[in-house]
């Protein structure tokens, strides 16, 4: 089956787990739940529940069949299932996986919705500056040049910029989009690139607070919400450690999941890391620990990472947005005031 058009959006997944939940708890036996929501589905979509139904009806557990597409459902999905239906518990779990995948589309939106504007403002403003330098400057510069007069350093500037816009601009917009797209395929196919742009990713700010806080809250409650299932601790880590998208937070989890398998607590791994784990969150795994309420306690520290990448999308758009129109009023009065210094002079000289 073809990966790239088999795949199914986190909100097609959360739909389907919310409506296997809500058969399953009216008292429809699991098979009959399946073909039911696989009548609403693409063809494209359809062959996976095909296989998926097939499997369950020989006799194949649902968390067995869908393993086989844990490209699309994910390692974190299948194990909640898994000891769900092992443990009785599967409508549930099922509930429980539901309100954690719709958790994270909205959690996934806001980040993007806030990086949205200023990106479109940036890519305005470079639009707008292309326009002038080699639409309406080149159709100002032959007046200029005609009078003969000594221009101004501001003047000079543009010209020579626009010179480079028109000649080499292509190749120059040619240039950055190879070298974009080679960078982008090295970050897809080389593990030390990408770790480096993560690695930069954190360390940028207000960005950099965003994108950990958004990491701390994704393994938090994937790893109370596993615990809470009945999954081991060390396996918990590592199914969380294949689900987060930050490669630093991701080896770092490979890490804590062998450590905890050695007998090692937690609080005490994540503790030598403070960089990547911040101290009131360590100290409160640390209670969690003596008391033995981890789960609750990391999903607690969820909801608080949630509210604070909340903020910070607020925060990040209200202070790039005022730089970014500044920055583009700045450049595009430049270039106005590069046209108007020379027509003043030139005024100047008339009357005299």
């Amino acid at each position: 089956m073809n990966k790239l058009f088999s795949r199914l959006s986190i909100k097609e997944q959360t739909l389907f787990i919310k409506r296997l939940s809500f058969l399953i708890r009216a008292g429809m036996p699991i098979l009959e739940s399946l073909r039911l929501l696989r009548s609403s589905r693409s063809k494209g979509k359809t062959k996976i529940f095909d296989q998926i139904i097939k499997d369950v009806e020989n006799g194949q557990s649902l968390a067995a069949s869908m393993g086989k597409f844990s490209y699309i459902f994910g390692d974190f999905a299948i194990n909640i299932i898994r000891v769900g239906e092992s443990a009785g518990i599967l409508e549930k779990n099922l509930s429980y996986l539901a309100d954690e995948l719709k958790k994270k589309q909205e959690l996934r939106r806001k980040v993007i919705s806030s990086l949205i504007y200023p990106c479109f403002i940036v890519v305005a403003t470079f639009g707008i500056v292309m326009l002038l330098l080699t639409f309406v400057f080149p159709k100002v510069l032959p007046v200029f040049s005609s009078l003969k007069v000594s221009l101004p350093w501001p003047t000079k500037a543009v010209i020579f910029f626009s010179g480079i816009a028109i000649n080499y601009g292509f190749y120059i917009l040619a240039g950055v989009a190879a070298v974009a797209v080679i960078f982008w395929l090295l970050s897809k196919k080389s593990e030390t690139v990408k770790l480096i742009i993560h690695r930069l990713i954190l360390r940028l700010p207000l960005i950099g607070k965003m994108s950990q806080s958004y990491q701390l809250s994704n393994f938090f409650r994937t790893f109370g919400l596993l615990l809470k299932s009945g999954v081991t601790v060390s396996s918990s880590v590592l199914i969380v450690a294949e689900s987060v998208s930050n490669l630093v937070y991701k080896i770092e989890f490979q890490k804590l999941s062998k450590n905890m398998a050695k007998g090692k607590k937690i609080s005490f791994e994540l503790n030598k890391k403070t960089h990547l784990f911040p101290e009131i969150a360590v100290q409160m795994i640390s209670t969690g620990e003596y008391s033995g309420n981890l789960s609750e306690t990391l999903l607690y520290l969820a909801e608080l990472y949630e509210n604070e990448v909340e903020e910070l999308t607020k925060n990040l758009s209200s202070a790039i947005e005022p730089a970014l129109m500044v920055f583009m009023g700045l450049l595009v009065g430049f270039i106005a005031i590069s046209i108007i210094m020379p027509i003043y002079q030139i005024t100047q000289n008339l009357s005299i």
